[in-house]
Protein backbone atom coordinates (compact mmCIF):
# COMPACT_ATOMS: atom_id res chain seq x y z
CA UNK A 1 0.00 0.00 0.00
CA UNK A 2 2.79 2.43 0.87
CA UNK A 3 4.60 1.66 -2.40
CA UNK A 4 1.45 2.64 -4.33
CA UNK A 5 1.36 5.99 -2.52
CA UNK A 6 5.03 6.61 -3.27
CA UNK A 7 4.56 5.77 -6.96
CA UNK A 8 1.37 7.86 -7.26
CA UNK A 9 3.01 10.73 -5.42
CA UNK A 10 6.05 10.58 -7.70
CA UNK A 11 3.91 10.50 -10.84
CA UNK A 12 1.84 13.46 -9.58
CA UNK A 13 5.03 15.42 -8.85
CA UNK A 14 6.45 14.66 -12.33
CA UNK A 15 3.18 15.74 -13.95
CA UNK A 16 3.13 18.96 -11.93
CA UNK A 17 6.76 19.77 -12.79
CA UNK A 18 6.05 19.07 -16.48
CA UNK A 19 3.03 21.39 -16.47
CA UNK A 20 4.95 24.16 -14.73
CA UNK A 21 7.80 23.78 -17.20
CA UNK A 22 5.39 23.99 -20.15
CA UNK A 23 3.79 27.11 -18.69
CA UNK A 24 7.18 28.73 -18.21
CA UNK A 25 8.33 28.00 -21.79
CA UNK A 26 5.00 29.09 -23.30
CA UNK A 27 5.49 32.44 -21.58
CA UNK A 28 8.49 33.25 -23.80
CA UNK A 29 8.40 36.77 -25.22
CA UNK A 30 8.89 36.16 -28.94
CA UNK A 31 9.91 39.81 -29.51
CA UNK A 32 13.00 39.43 -27.32
CA UNK A 33 13.75 35.72 -27.78
CA UNK A 34 17.30 35.04 -29.03
CA UNK A 35 17.79 31.50 -30.22
CA UNK A 36 16.29 28.98 -32.57
CA UNK A 37 13.21 26.85 -31.99
CA UNK A 38 10.71 24.60 -33.73
CA UNK A 39 7.44 26.47 -34.19
CA UNK A 40 4.13 25.72 -35.89
CA UNK A 41 3.81 27.29 -39.35
CA UNK A 42 0.97 27.31 -41.89
CA UNK A 43 1.41 27.74 -45.64
CA UNK A 44 -0.41 27.08 -48.92
CA UNK A 45 0.93 24.16 -50.95
CA UNK A 46 0.68 25.10 -54.64
CA UNK A 47 1.29 23.18 -57.83
CA UNK A 48 0.15 24.14 -61.36
CA UNK A 49 -2.87 22.05 -62.29
CA UNK A 50 -4.01 21.40 -58.70
CA UNK A 51 -6.06 23.24 -56.12
CA UNK A 52 -4.15 24.72 -53.20
CA UNK A 53 -3.96 22.96 -49.85
CA UNK A 54 -3.42 24.71 -46.50
CA UNK A 55 -0.76 22.81 -44.54
CA UNK A 56 0.23 23.29 -40.91
CA UNK A 57 3.69 21.97 -40.14
CA UNK A 58 6.69 22.61 -37.89
CA UNK A 59 9.39 24.98 -39.10
CA UNK A 60 12.47 26.70 -37.68
CA UNK A 61 11.98 30.16 -36.24
CA UNK A 62 14.18 32.55 -34.29
CA UNK A 63 17.03 35.01 -34.17
CA UNK A 64 20.64 34.11 -33.64
CA UNK A 65 23.60 36.10 -32.32
CA UNK A 66 25.53 37.72 -35.16
CA UNK A 67 28.21 40.39 -35.37
CA UNK A 68 30.72 42.13 -37.63
CA UNK A 69 33.78 44.18 -36.76
CA UNK A 70 36.31 46.04 -38.90
CA UNK A 71 39.90 44.76 -39.12
CA UNK A 72 42.98 46.35 -40.69
CA UNK A 73 43.83 43.48 -43.07
CA UNK A 74 41.79 42.26 -46.06
CA UNK A 75 38.93 41.50 -46.29
CA UNK A 76 38.74 44.33 -43.71
CA UNK A 77 35.90 42.77 -41.79
CA UNK A 78 35.53 39.89 -39.39
CA UNK A 79 32.05 38.44 -39.37
CA UNK A 80 30.13 35.92 -37.34
CA UNK A 81 26.76 35.24 -38.96
CA UNK A 82 24.49 32.45 -37.83
CA UNK A 83 20.91 31.84 -38.91
CA UNK A 84 18.10 29.79 -37.44
CA UNK A 85 18.10 26.71 -39.65
CA UNK A 86 17.09 23.07 -39.81
CA UNK A 87 19.29 20.60 -37.97
CA UNK A 88 17.01 17.60 -38.43
CA UNK A 89 13.94 17.17 -40.62
CA UNK A 90 11.58 14.53 -41.88
CA UNK A 91 9.83 14.69 -45.24
CA UNK A 92 6.04 14.42 -45.45
CA UNK A 93 4.04 13.86 -48.63
CA UNK A 94 0.39 14.88 -49.08
CA UNK A 95 -2.02 14.56 -51.98
CA UNK A 96 -3.22 17.88 -53.39
CA UNK A 97 -6.93 18.12 -54.18
CA UNK A 98 -8.57 18.15 -57.62
CA UNK A 99 -5.49 17.87 -59.83
CA UNK A 100 -5.70 17.74 -63.61
CA UNK A 101 -5.42 14.17 -65.02
CA UNK A 102 -1.84 14.66 -66.27
CA UNK A 103 -0.53 16.30 -63.04
CA UNK A 104 1.21 14.39 -60.23
CA UNK A 105 -0.99 15.21 -57.20
CA UNK A 106 1.70 14.54 -54.58
CA UNK A 107 3.46 17.40 -52.75
CA UNK A 108 6.46 16.82 -50.45
CA UNK A 109 7.65 19.26 -47.79
CA UNK A 110 10.04 19.21 -44.80
CA UNK A 111 8.91 19.09 -41.17
CA UNK A 112 11.36 20.47 -38.62
CA UNK A 113 12.41 18.04 -35.90
CA UNK A 114 15.32 20.08 -34.49
CA UNK A 115 16.58 23.59 -35.26
CA UNK A 116 19.84 25.34 -34.39
CA UNK A 117 21.70 28.58 -34.95
CA UNK A 118 24.27 27.66 -37.61
CA UNK A 119 26.01 28.82 -40.79
CA UNK A 120 23.50 29.27 -43.60
CA UNK A 121 23.43 26.30 -45.98
CA UNK A 122 21.70 26.73 -49.33
CA UNK A 123 20.88 23.01 -49.20
CA UNK A 124 18.23 23.63 -46.51
CA UNK A 125 17.73 27.40 -46.28
CA UNK A 126 17.22 30.43 -48.51
CA UNK A 127 20.38 32.40 -47.72
CA UNK A 128 20.42 36.13 -48.43
CA UNK A 129 23.62 38.03 -49.12
CA UNK A 130 24.03 41.77 -49.35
Amino acid sequence: MKLQHVVLGSLTLLLLVGCLSALRTSGINLRTFIGCAVREFTFLAKKPGCKRLRITTDACWGRCHTWEKPVLEPPYIEAYHRVCTYNETKMVTVKLPRCAPNVDPFYTYPVAIRCDCDVCSTATTECETA
